[in-house]
């Protein structure tokens, strides 16, 4: 089962296809199955071209795997994922000359 531990909009600073991104879809994603646990940091870039525009584009979605193990999912672990979140996904904006500016959130954020 695939589930959103967490989930935010940030104002974001990135081009990709040739077109501008100003959003970015920051998440925590945890997944089990067969008695396995994994954790991705993943981000999508997205135009945001006005306050409303929340279109997430999939030409501009990475993600990477952070955990992967036999088990289930645990609060205690999942907060150190959300402590090392913001590393994690810097390290993949940086990969790919983009960044996420987490002082400028878009929405609260939302837990699940």
């Amino acid at each position: 089962m695939v589930i959103n531990v967490y989930s935010q909009y940030f104002q974001a600073q990135a081009s990709f296809s040739g077109v501008e991104r100003r959003g970015a879809h920051v998440l925590l994603i945890s997944d089990s199955e067969a008695g396995m646990i994994t954790y991705k940091a993943a981000v999508s870039f997205f135009p945001h071209r006005d306050p409303e525009d929340f279109a997430v584009s999939y030409d501009a979605y990475f993600e990477k795997e952070i955990y992967n193990a036999p088990g289930r999912r645990s609060k205690k672990r999942e907060a150190e994922f959300l402590d090392s979140l913001r590393s994690e996904i810097d390290a993949i904006a940086a990969e790919h000359n983009a960044a996420v500016d987490w002082d400028h959130p878009l929405n609260e954020a939302r837990l699940g």
